[in-house]
């Protein structure tokens, strides 16, 4: 199961950083949220995949043995989905603004001046 998720997020990093080098804008808000998402898959995996109970400890019990699921990685995941949520919906909105404005989703075309239309 770890091997698989190793190589989905090598495959994830590798085709968010291939998207991103392209010259649409539409690629490159697909290739942030490729990034995004291989990220959370990273800190899911490095925060060690356990089936197991949830870390309460009983009151009797002075010192916990058992095994129990770590709660940081799944808080930090949870709060890096809000950030890529709002972080997606702003770029969704930016890019509908601009291809209102230029016409083209093109980034060539947001370098050129319009002194040179004339």
């Amino acid at each position: 199961m770890e091997l698989l998720l190793v190589f989905l997020i090598g495959v994830l990093y590798a085709s968010g950083v291939f998207l991103i080098l392209r010259r649409s804008m539409v690629h490159l808000l697909i290739g942030i949220i490729l990034l995004g998402n291989a990220t959370n898959i990273l800190i899911f995996l490095l925060g060690n995949i356990t089936k197991g109970k949830p870390p309460i400890i009983p009151e009797n019990l002075k010192v916990f043995n058992d095994i129990y699921a770590d709660p940081i990685p799944q808080a930090l995941i949870l709060t890096a989905i809000v950030i890529s949520f709002g972080l997606t919906s702003f770029a969704i909105v930016l890019l509908k603004r601009v291809y209102a404005l230029v016409g083209s989703d093109d980034l060539d075309d947001l370098n050129t001046p319009e002194e040179e239309d004339i």
